[in-house]
């Protein structure tokens, strides 16, 4: 996916995150170094975890209604939530097209949703004594699926799935859909949750460390520079390119991480001293080190903004909020503008990613 005249822009971005809903609470809490996450209470939370970072006060019927909510779960209500924040900055030129606008959610789906849902047919008296209601939240495009019925999207609905590079993933495939003309604009990013049943799993693969989980979103109008043009629409930024490998050793993350980056520079013509800002998933541990390794090894002393340290583990949404950082801090840091940002992960299901994104001068 390199670097083309008419290439992928990204107009508006809507944000979900420990922070708050909206991105200027995102953006001020990331300028301050200001870590989101709060102590639970666990009459509430039931977790292994003392702290997390959770969407402040976030309500499903609060934030959509109680039309049409009774059943949705958590994640599905901050992904419709944030569809909506991105369609509201969005405004009119969009619902004049339902049928080019589509959405490409990155999401483990709800493991609250499939874990609640499998207890009730174990142990009700019956397998088949679970509410039906529910079953559509145990589907993994379920939140992507209900996002684009809930505000009138008839365009492409797409769900992937591939942990902390979920982000990437989405824009990547987002890209793809514009270029072969399936769409005229795409809403795309990442979406996670918090729940009782995810802090117990992550507990347990974690072997009890004690890492602070969080949730969040963020979605990216994504369209071509044409499309945008046409639509009154000024490109917030340009999004040059992103790479993807898959290791099987662990041990060699940080040199499949370095290569990725290197093709990405290669193809889009770019160097490493372009590169303004660097923002890792930067993991604690192994994973996190292996990251570190890399962009020392191609980057050397860029600037870098860690978010996990600020928010928690945010899972699947970790490389879409990533990717939110040099579109956010781009009006306080005038530096950033015109200038590659290079977003990176290493997951620990061997994926490494990386995506260069080049923001342009402050936004309104």
């Amino acid at each position: 996916m390199a670097h083309a005249p008419d290439g992928p822009v990204i107009t508006e971005m809507a944000v979900a995150s420990p922070y708050g809903l909206g991105e200027t609470a995102f953006t001020e809490g990331v300028l301050a170094g200001r870590p989101a996450a709060v102590p639970l209470d666990r009459r509430v939370w039931p977790v292994p975890h003392r702290m997390a970072g959770l969407i402040p006060g976030f309500d499903i019927a609060g934030a959509l209604g109680p039309k049409g909510t009774r059943s949705m779960d958590r994640l599905t209500g901050i992904a419709v939530t944030t569809a909506g924040l991105l369609l509201d900055r969005c405004g009119a030129p969009l619902a004049d097209d339902p049928e080019g606008t589509g959405l490409v959610l990155g999401t483990p789906g709800s493991v609250q949703s499939v874990m609640a849902f499998t207890r009730d047919a174990l142990s009700g008296q019956k397998p088949f004594h679970v509410n039906p209601a529910h079953f559509p939240n145990t589907v993994l495009n379920h939140p992507t699926g209900r996002s684009a019925i809930w505000h009138g999207l008839k365009g492409p609905n797409v769900t992937v799935s591939g942990g902390t590079a979920s982000g990437l993933l989405a824009l990547t495939y987002a890209s793809r859909l514009l270029r072969a003309g399936h769409a005229s604009a795409l809403l795309c990013g990442a979406a996670d949750e918090f729940s009782v049943q995810r802090a117990h799993l992550e507990n347990a693969v974690t072997a009890g460390a004690d890492e602070s989980l969080g949730e969040g979103a963020t979605l990216f109008l994504l369209e071509s520079a044409s499309n945008a043009r046409r639509g009154g629409r000024t490109p917030r930024a340009e999004l040059l390119g992103c790479r993807f490998r898959v290791v099987s050793d662990p041990e060699l993350a940080d040199k499949a991480l370095a290569l990725c980056v290197q093709d990405l520079l290669r193809d889009t013509g770019v160097t490493a001293d372009d590169i303004a800002l660097a923002v890792p998933t930067a993991a604690p541990g192994f994973l996190g080190e292996q990251e570190t390794t890399a962009l020392d090894e191609v980057l050397g002393t860029t600037d870098r903004v860690e978010l996990r340290p600020l928010l928690g583990d945010v899972g699947a949404a970790s490389t879409a909020l990533q990717s939110a950082v040099p579109l956010a801090l781009v009006r306080s840091r005038p530096r950033y503008s015109g200038r590659p940002a290079l977003v990176t992960t290493s997951d620990r299901s061997g994926t490494v990613a990386c995506a260069l994104i080049r923001p342009t001068e402050g936004h309104s």
